[in-house]
Parts: structure tokens; C-alpha cells; sequence
């Protein structure tokens, strides 16, 4: 069997791929293995942030006091109707992958896909040639071998949601943003938790006063054990979790050990291209191109960015070059942003600042413990830095854990994006009692960094002095 373009993977760099590969042929097949569903929809993104809403609703009423509101004891957590809840949010937010194959007919192919070369796929033992192969077969959770012994003691966010009901006692291996997210909602939400992780990192913050000041924001809620390798061992009829500086006994393991590709199997040593010690092919980020061949290799599966958007995007991009008469030019990538919904938000947004020198950069800070608007919320802590070219005052990236982070994430995101000066943001409205009159702060003591350019305006007018003002 003969087509254009191949696309292995449904998930949301499949999609995206398909989107565009219809613009340009007719001629495809979409293959793809187990559920129809894109990880983010059905066991990431959008189930993971129900849960968290409905945890962080619950705990906000440990603010009833202080806010004059009494009776506050008599609410309680119906775990089971909690994840009732998710599930039927998260069964909405997967209809639309799940009708792709209906939609498609026979150029949808269920089944596990194989190469048998740089133009070639074998699946369900019929041989496709194909002008051109997208491959984007997504990701799966890591779990160690010696864990899969537990049974379902063992859980991950594949399985998290499907649960009716939750143990009252869970360790959670893995305080990366998905970690972090979950172990903070599950102790919200009145279930003991214990998380663990062989390094001192947290929501992987790279910047060490982002890291100083969400440590112990976190720590309130929940038991720590960070900086050891966790181990785990049947003890009656728990589960005996010992790390660092302690141990834990748990009805149920959360593994959040990150997310591995799923490309065993999937025939790459037929391409002829060197593959590294984990069976990856060298890809170009710009083109996303394995090699010179017309073989790409998009989102999870890749590791490059493992993010909804820009597994969209990488879809998009191998499209473009997957089509006939390709420009041979690779794509400028966005601003990398990253958002980690825990409580504060944390978030990362432009380069990666730990190899820059020091000389060449400057920062600026915001405390936001002291914030009007958000100690009007009951929610004041966290810190904003926000960084500069040492020389021009161009905004370089920020590091934040801050509520509200998903929203001045993006505001800075596109800042950097139109290679905004810090002067120039400063001359933006900036509204009173509002979020960003923090990020006004950050930009304020970045600018006082910077060196003179004679420029002026009302950004550089000072601090009135009073908290209700400023």
C-alpha cells in the first residue's frame, strides 16, 4: 500500500500534524495505538487542574476566619464524588479525539505501528510505503520494574483518575510539576501525604530564591523528604517508604517520576541513523527532522518540550516540512513557559538564565507577601525575579511563585517575545488594586540595575509609601 504522508500517534502533536498534513493531501493514514484520547485530556493537563480546583476551593476555607466567616468545621471532602467530578469534565475534554476515527473512516488505522525503514511502516502486518512519516506516539509514566510487584498500590496519573476512591495515606515519588501539583491538591483535599525525591529541586525551579521561598510554602502542607533516592518495601498490609531523612507508611504510591517516550519498538535502528544510549535519534529542534530523512519526531516523544503547546507546535512544524517543496529553513521556537499549578503558581518563563554570566545580566524582585491585591486575598507569599540584558535593559526571562503566575507568565511571555525593554514595559498602565502592580515592583528594582539612558517617564516616579497605594 502507497500514501503521501504517514502519521503515527493521535495524541496532541498527531492531531496537530493531521490538521495541517489535510491542507496539503487527502492522502494519509493517521495510525494509532490504545486510546484516542490525547494525554493532556485525558489523564494530564485537563483532569489534573479539576483536581486541583476542587482541592484548592476546599482549603480555602481554612481563610474562613480570619475573613469573618463561621462554620467552616462542618465542611468535608467526598473523595469519591471529587473524582466523579474529574471524570466527567475529563470524559468532555476527550470527545473530540475519541471521534477522530469515526471521522476518518478507513484513513484512521488502529493499531502499533513499526518502521522497516526511512519510507516504510509495517502495522497490523500490512506494509505502508510513505513519501513522508510523522511520528508523535507520545509518552508513558515511569515506573520502576521492581515497583509493578505492588499491583495497584501503585498508581500514576494514567491511573489517578480512574480511581473511585483514594487511600488515606499516599507517597508521592517525584516532586517535579506534576508531583508537586498532585501531592499538594491529594493533602488539600484531607488525604495524608508524604512526597519524596532524590533531589533537593522542587516543580523543577532552577532559580535558588524562587526555590528559598517556595520550599517552605509547600512544606506547611505536607511532609518532605527530599534529597535521597526513595525506596519501598511491603510491610503488613501497607507499603514502607524510606528516603531522606525519614520514612512513611503508605496505603498507595503515587509514581510522578516523570514521563518516558514510547519508542520501543518503534523500529528507529531501521533509519540508518546513529541512535544515542535511550534509542533516540539526534532531531533537529528547528525542523524536528531525524537526520536528512523525511521521518520527523514530534511532542512527548521527542523530549524536547514536553508541553501541550508545544507538542502543537512541533506538530505543526514537521508538518510544514513533511509537505511537497518544503522551504528548507527551520522555524524560530516561542518563548519557552512553563506553568506549575500549585499554590503559589510557579512559573519559568524565556532562556534558561543559570548559564549566563553574571556580568552580562541583571535582576530585579518583588516580594509578594506585601502585595496589595493579593493580601486582600489571603493568598500573600512568594517572590517575582524578573531578568535583563546587563547592557541594553532587554528583557531576558523571569522566575516566580506567586498566585496568579499563569497569568503574568504570559504578560511577560509576549514582552520577551517583542523584545520589550524594561523602560518600555514600565510605560504600560498598570491599574490599582491589581496583580501586576507586583510585576511593577520586580521591574522597578530591575531598572534601578540598569544603566541610565536618559529615558523618562512615569514608571520612574517612586513609591508613595503606603502598602493601599503603591
Amino acid at each position: 500500500m502507497n500514501v503521501d504522508t504517514v502519521i503515527v500517534g493521535a495524541g496532541t502533536a498527531g492531531l496537530a500534524a493531521l490538521r495541517e498534513v489535510r491542507r496539503y493531501t487527502d492522502d494519509f493514514l493517521l495510525i494509532n495505538d490504545g486510546h484516542w484520547g490525547t494525554t493532556c485530556a485525558a489523564v494530564g493537563c485537563m483532569p489534573s487542574k479539576a483536581l486541583i480546583e476542587v482541592a484548592n476551593a476546599y482549603h480555602h476555607r481554612t481563610l474562613f476566619q480570619q475573613f469573618g466567616l463561621r462554620g467552616a468545621d462542618a465542611l468535608h471532602a467526598d473523595i469519591p464524588a471529587v473524582l466523579a467530578h474529574v471524570r466527567e469534565l475529563r470524559d468532555g475534554f476527550v470527545k473530540g479525539p475519541e471521534s477522530v476515527p469515526e471521522e476518518l473512516g478507513d484513513r484512521a488505522v488502529q493499531g502499533r505501528a513499526r518502521l522497516q525503514g526511512p519510507g516504510c511502516v509495517e502495522v497490523n502486518g500490512k506494509v505502508i510505503n510513505a513519501r513522508a512519516i510523522i511520528l508523535a506516539p507520545g509518552s508513558r509514566p515511569v515506573v520502576p520494574e521492581s515497583w509493578q510487584a505492588y499491583g495497584n498500590r501503585i498508581l500514576t496519573t494514567d491511573s489517578l483518575f480512574e480511581q473511585q476512591n483514594l487511600p488515606q495515606r499516599i507517597a508521592v515519588i517525584g516532586m517535579g510539576a506534576i508531583g508537586v501539583e498532585i501531592a499538594q491538591a491529594l493533602a488539600r483535599l484531607g488525604i495524608s501525604v508524604a512526597a519524596f525525591d532524590n533531589t533537593e529541586r522542587l516543580a523543577g525551579i532552577a532559580d535558588d530564591e524562587v526555590l528559598a521561598a517556595f520550599r517552605p510554602l509547600l512544606a506547611r502542607e505536607l511532609t518532605m523528604h527530599l534529597g535521597g533516592r526513595a525506596s519501598l518495601e511491603q510491610a503488613g498490609d501497607y507499603l514502607r517508604v524510606i528516603g531522606a531523612g525519614g520514612e512513611f507508611e503508605a496505603d498507595a504510591v503515587l509514581a510522578a517520576m516523570g514521563r518516558q517516550p514510547n519508542i520501543e519498538g518503534l523500529g528507529l535502528e531501521s533509519l540508518g541513523v546513529p541512535l544515542n544510549d535511550r534509542g533516540m535519534p539526534t532531531i533537529d529542534p528547528t525542523t524536528l527532522r531525524i537526520g536528512d530523512l523525511p521521518v520527523f519526531l514530534v511532542g512527548d516523544a521527542n523530549s524536547q518540550r514536553p508541553l501541550l503547546h508545544e507538542a502543537a507546535d512541533e506538530g505543526y512544524i514537521a508538518s510544514q516540512f513533511a509537505a511537497p517543496g518544503a522551504d528548507p529553513q527551520g522555524f524560530c521556537r516561542r518563548t519557552p513557559l512553563s506553568v506549575v499549578f500549585c499554590s503559589p503558581q510557579v512559573a519559568h518563563v524565556g532562556q534558561d538564565m543559570t548559564g549566563v554570566p553574571e556580568s552580562q545580566k541583571v535582576s530585579g524582585s518583588a516580594d509578594f507577601s506585601g502585595q496589595g491585591r493579593i493580601r486582600i486575598t489571603g493568598k500573600a507569599a512568594g517572590i517575582l525575579k524578573v531578568h535583563a540584558d546587563a547592557q541594553t535593559g532587554k528583557l531576558l526571562a523571569a522566575d516566580m511563585c506567586i498566585p496568579y503566575a499563569e497569568h503574568l507568565a504570559h504578560l511577560l511571555a509576549l514582552a520577551i517575545e517583542q523584545s520589550m525593554t524594561v523602560q518600555q514595559m514600565l510605560a504600560m498602565p498598570f491599574y490599582h488594586p491589581v496583580v501586576e502592580e507586583g510585576l511593577r515592583s520586580a521591574l522597578r528594582d530591575l531598572a534601578k540595575r540598569l544603566p541610565d539612558k536618559g529615558q523618562s517617564d512615569l514608571s520612574r516616579c517612586p513609591d508613595i509609601g503606603h502598602d493601599a497605594l503603591d
